[in-house]
């Protein structure tokens, strides 16, 4: 089995404000899914505009998206880009990408633009555009990788010659109304500033060179934004206690064929079928009849007790029949995290958003071996193992303390189960109990022993 081997750490004690990151994930839906992200407070995506050159009538710019989000990606469908112009400019032509409409341009004639709508839409192309239609970065259905994971991907771009336009850096003017879906709503782009021209470095490095201007946007995600119902729960389990802890009910929705007819799939209907081969959009999902009604569900079991380790065991469930999920990641928050020892098929990532609080691990799958989670069926599952190296001052099974604090799903943060349904050790009573009871028991066997020869 592959594995991944990690060098010991050490964690520095909470700090009141990180004692409240803990506290978080225990808060309702609703009101853990705003805009700034705890686990990465700098993530965001930023659109760096760069004029290179001008022309008779505007001038032809690169438009970069950059992804830093730690492990929030954009996936297929893709990314789409909107803006109203600050004139009445045109885009005369586009390479790496285009707009879904060209608009009215009936008072050009001869060379008719590529679009002359105020407010333009524009999609990225896709694997296998002719070269001469692409430049670099672009050309992915509008796919981007999270910044952490796939740092050479976490970009895309595309080049625009604009017109009817200022054809200097006084006379030019900013687009307006940013907006950035990726591929639903949840982004929100703030306004265009101008900052200092990007510089290029040429491949021989021995000449930078600069754009004539450049101006950035930048977009931040938030979940309650992006959906009205959560897209991934956590159920629990372990060793010490035969309970199983479900998702919650609900989770995701309460839908189900007798309500609403066709809103979910059972893998045991002659009718499923027909559903699942029906058309599809990818966009919305259709899972498997559950009791939490979620795309996916990630389980947590705490595996086994050594003497100096402890090992724990995660699976990711996909329910989606209209979804595989390719460079999925998902996010865990837990104190034992500065001492993880040993990963199994998964890679690892520790994330530090707070110096000196290491309890936060990235991990996703290894390339062309379980980086697709393919959709909902016998094979719509990964799985792998951690191994943690105890800190005594620290470690307990007690009170729910081997399970995690939050666990996030390609960014988006997962449902856990209420904190007083984890499976907790048999409490102090009832091994009183069975102390007491031992103890008389034995002291009954010493007597027997002892009657038996008077």
């Amino acid at each position: 089995m592959e594995y991944l081997s990690l060098s010991s750490g050490s964690i520095s004690k909470l700090s009141g404000f990180a004692t409240l990151l803990l506290i978080l994930p225990y808060c309702s839906t609703f009101t853990c899914t705003e805009a700034y992200d705890a686990l990465d407070p700098n993530g965001n995506i930023t659109i760096k505009w760069d004029i290179m050159s001008w022309t008779p009538d505007g001038y032809v710019a690169t438009v970069t998206m950059f992804n830093f989000q730690q492990y929030r990606h954009i996936q297929a469908p893709g990314w789409t880009l909107g803006w109203t112009w600050a004139k009445k400019e045109v885009i005369w032509s586009m390479v790496g990408a285009q707009t879904t409409e060209q608009g009215d341009c009936s008072k050009y004639k001869g060379n008719v633009p590529h679009c002359c709508k105020k407010d333009p839409t524009v999609v990225d192309l896709l694997p296998g555009t002719p070269y001469n239609q692409q430049i670099a970065n672009c050309c992915k259905g509008g796919v981007i990788n999270s910044w952490a994971q796939d740092p050479d991907t976490a970009l895309s771009a595309f080049q625009v010659s604009v017109g009817a336009a200022g054809t200097t850096n006084k006379t030019v003017r900013l687009p307006k109304n940013f907006t950035l879906k990726a591929p639903g709503p949840g982004y929100t782009c703030g306004p265009a500033k101008i900052v200092r021209p990007t510089k290029f470095i040429t491949a021989d490095k021995r000449r930078v060179t600069q754009a004539l201007m450049t101006w950035n946007i930048t977009c931040t995600y938030s979940q309650f934004l992006a959906q009205k119902t959560p897209t991934c729960c956590v159920s629990l389990s372990s060793f010490y206690n035969e309970t199983i802890v479900n998702c919650p009910t609900c989770t995701c929705g309460c839908q189900n064929n007798i309500t609403h007819p066709g809103s979910c799939v059972n893998p045991n209907s002659p009718y499923s079928a027909s559903v699942v081969s029906g058309p599809a959009n990818s966009n919305t999902p259709l899972v498997q009849c559950t009791s939490h009604m979620c795309p996916i569900r990630v389980h947590w079991h705490v595996k086994l007790n050594y003497k100096e380790y402890w090992r724990v065991k995660i699976t990711i469930t996909n329910f989606n029949y209209r979804m595989n999920y390719s460079q999925w990641n998902i996010v865990a928050q837990h104190p034992n995290f500065d001492n993880v020892t040993q990963l199994f098929s998964f890679n690892y990532k520790a994330l530090t958003p707070y110096e000196g609080l290491n309890d936060t691990a990235m991990l996703w799958g290894l390339k062309f071996y379980n980086d697709l989670i393919t959709q909902a069926g016998p094979l719509g599952n990964v799985q792998s193992e951690l191994l943690f190296q105890k800190d005594k001052s620290t470690f307990t099974f007690e009170k729910g303390w081997a399970f995690p604090r939050r666990i996030y799903f390609n960014g988006d943060n997962c449902v856990m189960p209420p904190p007083d349904s984890y499976p907790w050790m048999p409490n102090a009573s009832s091994r009183q109990t069975l102390s007491l009871l031992y103890s008389i028991l034995t002291a009954l066997a010493s007597m027997a022993l002892a009657l038996a020869f008077v």
